[in-house]
């Protein structure tokens, strides 16, 4: 298992403790999520459902997100990661859910939002949904999206304090 795979084997293993199912709003990491976290069997016990919504309108019509804050702040911020990971909560039957939303390039980045900006959000039952962003640097799509991988389920471990 690679190490994209062990912190999906630990973010899994932190689900079933908590007694929680998880739920991905993916949007520049095309589903790579959910598809490492059901590479891993038995993870049907933990895993709820997968969105994939790379548009803006599926973003509006599979989680919810306002078209006034795509409007006004882009579908790449905070605003929208934070409305995907509610949505996404919203939607399922998941205890937390993990978003993902950024320019992994190699175009669609400007100077107010370069390539490598990527917004994650995490909404949880009884918890306030919070967000974070970071900017990667600039070697490639792939490595833009893998990383994000890679920081979604460390967000997503340090939230359920594993």
């Amino acid at each position: 298992m690679n190490d994209l795979g062990e912190l999906a084997d630990r973010f899994l293993k932190a689900c079933a403790s908590h007694k929680i199912l998880a739920a991905t709003a993916e949007s520049c990491t095309g589903g790579m999520i959910i598809s490492i976290l059901t590479d891993i069997p038995g993870s049907s016990s933990m895993v709820d459902r997968g969105f994939v919504t790379y548009s803006n309108d599926a973003k509006v019509e599979m989680l919810g997100v306002s078209p006034v804050t795509l409007d006004a702040h882009g579908a790449v911020s905070r605003e929208t990661a934070l409305e995907m990971a509610v949505g996404a909560l919203a939607r399922s039957h998941a205890g937390i859910a993990l978003s993902v939303t950024g320019i992994a390039g190699p175009d669609g980045g400007s100077a107010e939002k370069p390539v490598g900006l990527v917004w994650f959000g995490l909404a949880q039952q009884g918890s306030q949904p919070i967000a974070e962003q970071h900017v990667f640097e600039n070697r490639g799509r792939d490595f833009i999206r893998r990383e994000s991988v890679r920081t979604a389920l460390e967000m997503a471990l340090k939230a359920l304090q594993i």
